[in-house]
């Protein structure tokens, strides 16, 4: 079993939002159609986020999560996503089955700060 909360790190390169992880064989992967202005209002008060900031996720609530998003469809091997109380939509790409096995109905987030 994996675990239920994932972690990646994402940053700013280029002036686009991406994150490496090795584990899953992924460099400079990029948030595309949405998902960076999603991001941009859910680290609004993190310093520098744009150097790098911790993302928690998960198919199911966890203690502090920020964000529920709703799978809205599927287009192009990705998943559309609304984050509601944003009134906000992005597109997750088919990176999202590294993390799940299918298109979960929730996503859970949180962005932390990294650590000094």
């Amino acid at each position: 079993m994996s675990n239920a909360i994932r972690v990646i790190f994402p940053y700013l390169y280029q002036g686009t939002w991406v994150f490496d992880d090795q584990q899953v064989g992924l460099v400079r992967e990029p948030f595309v159609s949405g998902i960076p202005e999603m991001i941009n209002t859910l680290v609004q008060d993190i310093p520098d986020a744009n150097k790098g900031f911790k993302l928690l996720f998960s198919q199911t609530p966890f203690p502090g999560y920020q964000v529920e998003m709703t799978w809205l469809r599927d287009e192009y091997g990705g998943n559309w996503y609304r984050w509601p109380a944003q009134n906000l939509d992005g597109w997750l790409c088919p990176a999202l089955f590294k993390y799940f096995n299918q298109a979960p109905q929730k996503i859970y987030c949180k962005a932390e700060k990294l650590s000094p």
